[in-house]
């Protein structure tokens, strides 16, 4: 894959998912070194996994390390279990998990409004033993449609995600067409219409889909974009996908948001794997 040009990137708007790159550092240190590595935009999966509220201090020292850096939280995630890890979300999973999304509605909606963030991503949760599937899909879209209503609240959209069948066997929502379906109950449910599709390039493409079918059927439904190539889910140019052709596709597609940085760095610094993204085209207009 050919590097962006300025002309070939211009209509993108690219930021750094902070859970999976600069993970080198403290939490409070990764916005000030995305800024140095020319990033204006961060986003984030729910920081601390063992709470869905923590305390108000530490949700002060994070949108100072933010507001210091200069970054803009751009998407965050509910809170999700342990995430990286086996969990995969939440609000699906009958009992104390469900209990403690519900919890973290209104802390993450509120955090999310302190710095301007207007996507709030909540991740569905396994198939869990002993549930009934119908039962789980029911308590989903009740948790969802709380979601919605709050993001709704503060001006912020809910995107729901497709993760991918050979790590998140136990995921049900494994396709684009069952995200989608999924968003559609939502807006149904609330009458909001602010559910969107996280459209994960990387779980697309370990799920077997047709990428560019996807981005021909589903980018008007679409509310953020994540990239990672595939093999190995490293950065653009390290695996096998056309970032050049895919992102084309979005922009010729009517894309205008944010394209989410949701790669690994592997066995190098975070700051090192962005060689083939130019640096005029790390800060967001």
């Amino acid at each position: 894959m050919a590097r962006f040009s300025e002309d070939a990137g211009k209509a993108q708007r690219f930021d750094v998912n902070l859970s999976i790159l600069f993970t080198e550092l403290p939490l409070l240190e990764r916005p000030a070194a995305a800024a140095a590595a020319g990033f204006t935009a961060v986003e984030l999966w729910w920081p601390w996994i063992d709470t869905p509220t923590p305390e108000q201090s530490e949700l002060d020292a994070l949108k100072r390390a933010l507001d210091d850096a200069g970054t803009r939280l751009v998407g965050l995630n509910f809170y999700a279990g342990q995430l990286p890890g086996p969990d995969r979300g939440a609000l699906s999973v009958p009992g104390e998990e469900s209990a403690r999304f519900r919890a973290n509605i209104d802390v993450a909606a509120g955090f999310a409004a302190s710095v301007g963030c207007t996507a709030l991503n909540a991740l569905y949760g396994n198939r869990v033993d002993g549930a009934d599937p119908a039962a789980q899909d029911e308590l989903a879209l009740e948790n969802l449609a709380l979601a919605a209503r709050a993001a709704d609240r503060i001006g912020a959209i809910l995107l729901i995600e497709a993760l991918n069948k050979p790590e998140s066997p136990r995921y049900p929502l494994v396709s684009a067409p069952a995200a989608v379906e999924v968003v559609d109950r939502v807006n149904a449910a609330t009458g909001l219409g602010n559910a969107k599709f996280l459209m994960d390039l990387y779980h697309l493409s370990m799920n077997g889909e047709d990428l560019t079918e996807v981005i021909a059927k589903y980018t008007d439904r679409t509310g953020h974009v994540q990239i990672a190539d595939n093999p190995g889910r490293g950065a653009p140019d390290t695996g096998g996908l056309d970032f050049t052709d895919l992102l084309g596709r979005l922009d010729a597609a009517g894309y205008d948001g944010w394209v989410g940085l949701e790669y690994k760095a592997g066995d190098r610094p975070s700051a090192d794997s962005f060689e083939w993204l130019p640096r005029p085209l790390r800060a967001a207009n």
